[in-house]
C-alpha cells in the first residue's frame, strides 16, 4: 500500500495495489473510490482529509 498526505491541499491519496483501474465511484464531495474490473479497491482519495477527520472527532 503506498500512502501519500499533500498538507497544503489537505488531500490524502491511498493505493492498495497496481491493477489498472476499471471504474471510479464518489461517495460524497470528499471521497473518490476506484475499483478494478474485479472489483478490489484500488485506490482511495479523500479531499480535505484533516479537516473533514476534525469533524468526526
Amino acid at each position: 500500500m503506498k500512502t501519500i498526505y499533500y498538507h497544503e491541499d489537505d488531500i490524502l491519496y491511498m493505493r492498495f495495489n497496481d491493477k489498472p483501474i476499471d471504474r471510479e465511484v464518489s461517495h460524497g464531495w470528499n471521497i473518490n473510490m476506484a475499483y478494478a474490473a474485479d472489483g478490489d479497491l484500488v485506490e482511495m482519495t479523500i479531499l480535505d482529509a484533516q479537516t473533514e477527520g476534525k469533524k468526526a472527532a
